[in-house]
């Protein structure tokens, strides 16, 4: 299977998030069959939802990888699992200690019972399009539109560059 470029969205809001929002791209540079090209600043963002919890860390980065995109996903599990991340179905847009989603994957639009690509919210999650513009630039997304008509109509959100 031919490399193809990949757009991860992270995020963070238990524990030390901007620690371990570093330490994810870190350990998703050393995803096998894959390359990290490429990663954002950090974004410091409101948390979405009516479920009371702390802003949360952002960033995206540009993998290129020879995995498919299942073998991707069960990659970006494993790390989350390592950061001790817990799914519960009722707190869906709950409080982490880390979510990794596969935002793009080249240009595939996958639809199964495991993955949607392009990820469903990205469109409405200025936390993932300002730094996904960071680091692809100006891309059209097929079905979406380009990455600048995705910010200006996204709901508007408290979001802003981490200096640290």
């Amino acid at each position: 299977m031919p490399a193809e470029i990949v757009y991860i969205g992270i995020g963070s809001n238990l524990g030390d998030s901007i620690s371990i929002v570093q330490d994810a791209i870190n350990l998703l540079g050393k995803i096998s069959k894959s390359e990290l090209i490429k990663y954002s600043s950090l974004y410091s963002s409101e948390p979405v939802g009516d479920i009371p919890q702390d802003d949360y860390v952002n960033a995206v980065v540009a993998l290129k990888t020879g995995l498919k995109p299942t073998e991707l996903l069960l990659e970006l599990q494993a790390i989350e699992h390592a950061f001790y991340r817990q799914r519960d179905p009722a707190l869906r847009w709950g409080p982490r200690t880390l979510d990794l989603d596969i935002i793009l994957y080249g240009n595939r639009a996958i639809n199964d019972s495991h993955l949607t690509v392009p990820h469903s919210e990205m469109k409405n999650r200025l936390f993932v399009l300002k730094p996904l513009l960071e680091v692809s630039g100006e891309i059209y997304i097929a079905g979406l539109g380009s990455l600048s008509y995705l910010i200006d109509k996204a709901p508007v959100i408290k979001i802003n560059i981490i200096n640290n």
